[in-house]
This record gives C-alpha cells, structure tokens and sequence, in this order.
C-alpha cells in the first residue's frame, strides 16, 4: 500500500499556498472526494488552454504561474491539478507517458499526466491536457480510465510510476526554455529501458 503523506504536500512547483490557487481550490471543494476530483479535472481540462492549441509562447512550470498565464503544457496543467487536490486534501501525483510528436515514427517526447487517489478506486489516472484538438476526449471516469493518447507506436509508453514531485530534470528544462516554439524544436524525451516495442 502506497503512503500518501507525500502525495498532499505543497512544493515550489506545486504551490497550492498561493492565495489564488488556494482560493480556486476553495470554490472547487463538492461533498465528497470524487465529486471535487471531478470538478477540478474538469476545471484545469476546460479553463487552462493547452499552449500548442492555442498558438500561445508562454512556458509556465509552476501551478500558480499557469493559472495566472491561463495556458501550458500538459506538464503545467497537470501541476495545476494536483495542486488544487492537494489543497482539497487528495493526494494526488504526476504520471507520464513517452509519446511520438507525430505519426508513428520519432522522434519522441514526453508527456504529463496526473494520477489521484480516490476512495473505492485506489490510485487512477487522468489527463487534463484539454480537448480543443480533434480525436482527443479525456475524460474523469473512476474504473475506466479516459487518456488523451493511447500508447500504440514503437518506442511509446505508460510509465507506471506515480511521482510525488514533477521530473528534477523535466523542471530544469522547461526553465531553461524561453518559449513553446524553442520547446518544438527539441521536445523533452524520457527514454525507457528497454525501449518498447509496436
């Protein structure tokens, strides 16, 4: 059985002592667990316009930065949310899949994705990416779990770990980029081993 004291903790990255991160926290609060799980899944999916999307050039890291900025990565978007569980008292961590850019050849990159414990379910996974491009429809189904992407070319997979804290390395690299268009041109890669096959 996993502990989970490490996974309702505030961090530099997944700051939910901002005031007004705490304070949209707050107004997503419902009745019980899964209803607020839901409610800020949804929130962070629909009101947080993934960057490439939108043609936007801001690179947030931190989840206050991306609610300030409105946009972000998946990596963004997913601190977001596990910030705004964890102010709700739901642990919550970060999970990624390695993805091709495009098509089914490389090269790869990675992408971020959220895992939160839910009472009755156990730890489940859910994408908050958003689904403003065609073909993607991730959704909050507890039992059944709804991606943005399916793992389906070589060399793509669904790590299995839960991180407590985002990737040291992948933080360092978003900060060292100074725009979504310089992330383009060298997308971050995680590479398992042994690499996966089709």
């Amino acid at each position: 059985m996993m502990k989970t004291d490490a996974y309702l903790q505030p961090s530099a990255v997944l700051d939910f002592t901002d005031p007004d991160v705490a304070r949209l926290a707050a107004s997503l609060h419902r009745d019980d667990v899964e209803a607020t799980a839901q409610a800020a899944f949804e929130w962070v999916r629909d009101e947080i316009g993934h960057c490439n999307d939108f043609n936007r050039e801001e690179v947030p890291v931190s989840a206050s930065e991306t609610l300030a900025t409105g946009t972000g990565f998946c990596f963004a978007k997913s601190h977001l949310l596990v910030a705004l569980l964890r102010a709700n008292g739901i642990p919550a961590g970060l999970c990624y899949q390695r993805l091709t850019v495009d098509g089914p050849t490389p090269p790869h990159c990675l992408h971020g994705l959220v895992a939160v414990s839910l009472p009755g379910y156990g730890w489940y996974r859910c994408d908050p990416r958003g689904n403003t491009r065609p073909g993607i429809d991730a959704q909050f189904t507890p039992g059944v779990e709804r991606l943005a992407y399916p793992v389906e070319h070589a060399g793509e997979c669904l790590y299995p770990d839960i991180h407590a804290q985002p990737l040291p390395e992948l933080v360092s690299y978003l900060h060292s980029i100074s725009s979504v268009s310089n992330y383009r041109k060298a997308p971050f890669d995680l590479v398992p081993s042994p690499i996966p096959q089709a």
